[in-house]
Order: C-alpha cells, then sequence, then structure tokens
C-alpha cells in the first residue's frame, strides 16, 4: 500500500494541508495514522479529494458530498440528486443567458436613452422583482 503523508498529499492535490484537516474535521477524508507528527493517507484518498472538488463546482454542499462519499470507502452517489442538481445548474444557466443577452442588447440598443428600450425596461422590472438575483437552491430561475 502506498502512503503519503499530508504534505505531499497536498502537494499533488493542489491543497494546502489546512484543507486536508478541515475535510478530516468534516469527516470526508480519512488518515491512515500519523507517522511521527504528520497524518499518512493511501493513495486513494486523491481520487476522493477529486470526487469533493467535482461536488464543490457542481454546487453540493460539504455535508452532502460526505453522505454521497459514504464512510467505507465506496461513494454512494445518488444518481437522483445528480439529475436535480444538474436540473438547477440548467435553470442557472438559462437565466444568466438571459442576462446576458439582455445586457449585449442594452450595451447595442439604438435607443437614445437605456430607459426608452423594452428590452432594458423588461431587465429593470426583473431586477426590481429579484428575479435577477442570487437563486436559492430550491428555486428555478424565472426567463426575463
Amino acid at each position: 500500500m502506498v502512503e503519503m503523508d499530508i504534505a505531499e498529499v497536498g502537494r499533488r492535490a493542489g491543497l494546502p494541508a489546512s484543507t486536508l484537516r478541515f475535510y478530516e474535521e468534516k469527516g470526508l477524508i480519512v488518515p491512515l495514522g500519523r507517522r511521527g507528527l504528520r497524518r499518512v493517507y493511501d493513495a486513494g484518498v486523491l481520487q476522493r479529494l477529486s470526487l469533493i472538488a467535482l461536488g464543490r463546482v457542481a454546487g453540493f454542499s460539504l455535508e452532502e458530498i460526505r453522505t454521497m462519499l459514504g464512510g467505507e470507502g465506496q461513494p454512494r452517489i445518488d444518481r437522483g440528486r445528480l439529475t436535480a442538481q444538474a436540473d438547477l445548474l440548467e435553470a442557472r444557466i438559462r437565466h444568466l443567458r438571459a442576462l446576458r443577452d439582455g445586457l449585449r442588447h442594452a450595451a447595442e440598443c439604438p435607443a437614445q436613452s437605456h430607459l426608452e428600450c423594452a428590452t432594458f425596461q423588461r431587465l429593470l422590472t426583473a431586477a426590481g422583482s429579484g428575479r435577477l438575483g442570487p437563486r436559492r437552491r430550491a428555486s428555478p430561475a424565472a426567463p426575463l
């Protein structure tokens, strides 16, 4: 079995030791033990850290990631949860595309004033109603 100390894991994963200790505290990774004062991990921790990174990028909380990774080494990834997260991302993408398109139109609009532009007025209405603000996880993005 290949063993790596915390410094080697951090170097290979591109993470500071403080993050590894935090992940350990949260139950996301488990060291094999210690060699002197340093934590020692098996090589499988690198794959686990990659799964954590993917989960974070996909928008999952650390608690959700911990649940999906399980404690016995084999991930228990809920496919329904993945589908639901993909749906949330799709809604966010639609929302951001609509916002991008509205801003591009406003930048190129031939109207004398943005306030005379119907598209810009829709953007203002959406902003005023809170539809352009940050989205909570459970609510899909409303179209402009």
